[in-house]
């Protein structure tokens, strides 16, 4: 029978992982087995270490591999059916030593020679019984196998076959079960060790926050464990580790096999030896592949947590039965970048089932105040909590219950929080304050004014103005934060310093009496920037860039002559217009002209009609060619009149700053 290793430890972490100790006894040559589930054995062959404590040895460790029940049985010639396996048995053994006991005869040994059936006579019918034939020194002797009260292996080969398949049997009933097998050897009783990491449930936390005038607030703290293994966790010491190492999961379970190269004799007759050509450049060497190095955890003395006894709450208070009613006894100490609690008594957890595991019971600093973000709530604040973290512990993030007195007032979320860490825990709607919120924009003054390739760009500020009412309607004075969130490219202004600024807030602390009220106004500014292109300015926009004082009189005078250029530009381009098509419509003419000439006939008034209209064209030609004349005319006046423009345009230069005195 194989020696009981029961769980001892159990550590687990924030990552998915838990790490298992176990301790026991075995005595001599005894092989340990230990089951795991198929996913977990790339785990445990990372991680497993077995140490023998009384000065014994650790022979080897092997392992059920992945090869299917037939593949793992045919090395043997054993098989056992469901049905007459004793006989079956001894029928597949033919030749091995036994050593049998018959009834109240001593023990004989002898060779199996074989099994056979003997009729014997019952009353008036003949039974067929099963007779093992023995080579017993040199005579041959049956016996009544149903006679048999023992029957020993002698040889260590067929003992060894049958535990075998014995054993792979047992493991193939579970589909998902693998078996590992301990090796040991050493002389007498000795204490064996084995731990191992594997896949496991996180554990969570949750926390119960007690309130109560007059007296400090105090913080609980449960664990919420999942055994979700084949066994459970008797007695174990159980420790939880909050942080994040680093851990991943490697295939070690899988044989993994590498292609070879297939090389065949050659029969071809005799060749001249090679010669390798020279290579030029460095050889680069084959880098190794790092092994993992592990660094080794550094001990550090338990520091002592306060203990309190569990006691009868009958007539207690409800502060005082929630303080006494959980015995904490939680050990804590840091560990690298990893924080430990350890509980100090004991833990029972059965398989497939969950526990609450008390870690924390301590008083914290802290008080009641408000939260006012516009985008959670409009028109009320939360009420908050305002901890800080001097329970000198690692909180780990998790739901929050909190209760005042006697009542349950709400629920939050904590985040991680280290030492001395600070936070805003927000439990409930707070109804007797009331906020409104008017958001007002405006432009302020322009700053500066630039006039510069043909382009007028202003700069000024753009102002925008928040105006929270606060109103409390409560009967006690209330203290008030006040979120107000951080745009990119804003920043405050007309406005004192925030108490605080976070990733996207800024937040304002606001005191407030009992049926008070009060106006707070935000103000922020941003630069932003206008172009104007002069190019396409007119008489009206000059004038307005002049009295805001975007320009100067010397570049108003300029940009007059620009517009005076570009109406004679204008011009040219209406009279190119009307030349191109009065000269389209006389081509239509002349079309039609030459259409009434060609379905003319011969006689005198066709004659007539047609020189009528041979003098027509020629008119119209002459005034075609007139037209040529004038486009090439306008057109390059158009276009040294639209240089002077672009000429002018790009000399401008100018730059002021109103804003300044």
């Amino acid at each position: 029978m194989s020696p009981s290793l029961p769980i001892r430890r159990v550590v687990l972490y924030k990552h998915g992982v838990g790490y298992f100790e176990r301790r026991g006894t075995v005595e001599g040559r005894e092989t340990l087995h230990l089951d795991f589930k198929a996913r977990d054995m790339n785990d445990v062959l990372k991680s497993m270490t077995v140490l023998d404590l009384s000065g014994g040895s650790v022979s080897s460790v092997s392992y059920d591999s992945t090869r299917p029940l037939e593949q793992r049985l045919q090395d043997i010639t054993l098989r056992i059916p469901e049905s007459g396996s004793l006989t079956a048995l001894l029928g597949q053994v033919k030749g091995a030593r036994v050593r049998v006991r018959v009834g109240t005869e001593q023990l004989v040994e002898g060779v199996i020679v074989g099994l056979d059936s003997m009729p014997v006579a019952e009353g008036d019918t003949a039974v067929e019984r099963p007779y093992l034939t023995l080579l017993v020194g040199a005579a041959l002797r049956g016996f009544d196998l149903l006679e048999v009260a023992e029957l020993t292996f002698l040889d260590d080969a067929v003992r060894a076959d049958l535990e075998f398949y014995l054993s792979t049997m047992l493991s193939s009933y579970k589909k998902d079960s693998k078996r590992v097998s301990v090796l040991t050897a050493g002389e007498g009783k000795r204490e064996l060790f084995v731990s191992y990491v594997l896949e496991a449930p996180v554990w969570k936390t949750s926390y119960r926050m007690l309130l109560e005038e007059g007296k400090p607030p105090v913080l609980q703290g449960w664990a919420v464990v999942d055994n979700t293994g084949d066994e459970d966790w008797e007695q174990v010491e159980l420790t939880l580790m909050a942080g994040l190492p680093v851990s991943f999961v490697h295939d070690l379970y899988n044989p993994r096999y590498l292609r070879r190269p297939v090389v065949e004799v050659r029969t071809e007759a005799a060749v001249a030896p090679v010669i390798p050509e020279e290579g030029f450049g460095a050889v680069r060497e084959m880098a190794a592949e790092p092994e993992a190095v592990v660094a080794p955890m550094a001990a550090s003395a338990p520091v002592a947590a306060p203990m309190m006894r569990a006691m009868s709450t009958g007539g207690l208070p409800r502060r005082e039965a929630q303080e006494r009613s959980a015995a904490v006894q939680t050990v804590t100490k840091e560990v690298g970048e990893l924080f430990e609690y350890r509980v100090q008594h004991p833990v029972t957890v059965r398989r497939n089932q969950s526990a609450l595991v008390p870690i924390l019971h301590r008083p914290f600093e802290g008080r009641r105040v408000l939260l006012y973000n516009r985008a959670t709530r409009e028109k009320n604040p939360l009420a908050c909590l305002e901890l800080r973290n001097t329970t000198g512990l690692t909180l780990e993030g998790g739901p929050v219950t909190v209760t005042e007195g006697d009542t349950y007032v709400g629920e939050a979320m904590l985040d991680t929080m280290k030492p001395e860490d600070r936070r805003l825990v927000p439990y409930a709607v707070e109804l007797g304050f009331v906020v409104s919120v008017e958001d007002r924009s405006e432009e302020g003054p322009v700053r500066r004014a630039m006039v510069s390739h043909g382009v007028l760009t202003v700069e000024f500020m753009m102002m925008r103005r928040t105006h929270y009412h606060l109103r409390n309607k409560a009967k006690r004075a209330q203290i008030l934060f006040l979120e107000h969130p951080r745009t990119e490219g804003w920043r405050l202004d007309q406005v004192g310093a925030p108490d605080e600024t976070t990733d996207h807030y800024w937040r304002f602390t606001r005191g407030l009496a009992a049926g008070g009220s009060e106006t707070f106004t935000v103000t922020e500014s941003s630069g932003r920037q206008r172009t104007y292109l002069l190019a396409n300015t007119g008489l009206d926009e000059v004038s307005f860039f002049l009295s805001s004082g975007f320009i100067d009189e010397r570049v108003a005078r300029s940009l007059r002559e620009i517009i005076s250029l570009r109406e004679r530009v204008a011009r040219r381009s209406e009279e190119v217009r009307q030349r191109t098509e009065e000269r389209a419509q006389l081509f239509k003419d002349q079309e039609r002209i030459r259409a009434n000439i060609e379905s003319l006939k011969s006689g005198t008034p066709q004659r007539e009609l047609v020189a009528r209209f041979v003098t027509k064209l020629n008119e119209q030609e002459d005034r075609l060619e007139g037209i040529a004349r004038e486009l090439e005319r306008l057109s390059q006046e158009q276009r040294e009149a639209q240089e002077e423009v672009n000429r002018q345009i790009q000399r401008l230069a100018f730059s002021t700053e109103p804003g300044k005195p």
